[in-house]
């Protein structure tokens, strides 16, 4: 078959199709129609012509000339934002200014008056929480010697010129513990190595091997005691799962007729999810919750973002940095051993510290502002009457 004169590429014209030419640099065409013009205003007018900073046309145009080459751009954000420099307990204070919702409000307010009004029935109130802990850990700072003046001066004395400390890399221990006012819970410090590179020492947990150590804390537990914890996923497991968005309709409908809901027409996924939202709240169940009910104990979940009214952090800030201080072989057997005295280190008394400086937090968080009122039973000096 013989191929039509218009669907083949003339030699001449291949060239501009498959590869076009290259135009002329912008910055060589205004230079040449003004030689004249200031560096100043030369780079300006680079600058709106292609779009581009002013700072990164200067930078540009001064590589060529040092090296004869122009590099591609790092894409890749070396400088840390504000927020990786930053801790937990700094992240959280920034969370809660700039995303304070209204849903979370109504949860940190409901949470502080439950917890003062557990400590004012006289129930031990005990926190839970779990960290982590790398065999590299150490304390940052080093001592300098300034007198050595070489490194032949510095093996004479017996001394070394490098940094002998890792980074804090290697393997990873997973702490959790529990304590009160009475402090650390006896038999109830959970660690293990980590078998996972992950960057989250969550990801190390599941509902099951968590379950099973809450199981192993219950009965070591003062009578009708009050247990806070978070809302990691896996302290959140519930009984039963309950349909979302994401559930195919027939099992929509099955879990409505289970619960008793009358289906007489025929309707839109949309429409059988409306029901389970207005039904829902009676089925939410948790495992841990019903754990500790069945023992006449209650959970007491703290609101997203507010790890400051959990005392266990400022103890496990004193852990670590006794581990830091001590740690000098960097095996992780060795820094088990440094867990277990740092554990054993903190006090009943620093405990009690640590609760007060909660309940300080507690304090400026329950201030609301004098527009809103507190509600009383008395409404003798209503303005209706």
């Amino acid at each position: 078959m013989s191929a039509r004169s218009d669907d083949v590429l003339e030699p001449e014209n291949m060239n501009d199709t498959i590869s076009p030419k290259r135009r002329n640099v912008q910055g060589k065409d205004l230079k040449s129609k003004n030689p004249n013009m200031p560096y100043k205003e030369l780079m300006n007018d680079i600058s709106r012509t292609l779009g581009i900073g002013y700072n990164s046309v200067c930078t540009t145009i001064s590589e060529y000339k040092t090296t004869g080459t122009v590099s591609s751009p790092n894409k890749i954000r070396s400088k840390k934002s504000l927020f990786d420099k930053i801790d937990d307990l700094d992240r959280n204070a920034l969370r809660q200014k700039v995303h304070e919702r209204e849903d979370l409000l109504v949860w940190r307010q409901n949470f502080l008056y439950d917890i003062r009004k557990y400590r004012e029935e006289g129930r031990t109130v005990y926190y839970f929480d779990e960290t982590w802990i790398n065999a590299g850990n150490c304390v940052e700072k080093l001592w300098v010697d300034k007198t050595i003046q070489s490194k032949h001066n510095a093996f004479n004395r017996g001394l070394t010129t490098g940094a002998t400390n890792p980074t804090g890399k290697g393997q990873r221990l997973i702490v959790l513990h529990i304590g009160s006012h009475n402090g650390f819970l006896e038999g109830g410090l959970l660690c293990f190595v980590s078998k996972k590179n992950s960057a989250d020492y969550h990801d190390e947990m599941n509902g099951d091997n968590f379950h099973e150590w809450f199981e192993s804390i219950i009965p070591r537990l003062d009578p009708n005691s009050v247990i806070v914890l978070d809302n990691a996923p896996y302290h959140s497991v519930r009984t039963e799962r309950i349909p979302t968005s994401s559930s195919k309709k027939q099992d929509i409908l099955s879990w409505l007729i289970s619960k008793g809901v009358v289906i007489d027409r025929p309707m839109f996924k949309p429409q059988l999810l409306a029901k389970v939202k207005e039904i829902k709240g009676r089925y939410v169940s948790y495992v841990v919750d019903n754990m500790a009910k069945d023992a006449d104990h209650t959970v007491l979940r703290l609101p997203p973002y507010h790890c400051e009214l959990n005392p266990i952090e400022l103890a496990w800030a004193m852990v670590k940095s006794y581990v830091k201080k001590n740690n000098t072989t960097f095996k992780i057997d060795d820094v088990r051993v440094l867990l277990n005295t740092a554990i054993e280190r903190v006090s009943s008394e620093n405990w009690q510290n640590f609760i007060q400086h909660v309940k300080t937090e507690e304090d400026k968080l329950t201030q609301i502002e004098p527009c809103i009122l507190t509600i009383t039973g008395d409404t003798s000096d209503s303005s209706d009457d």
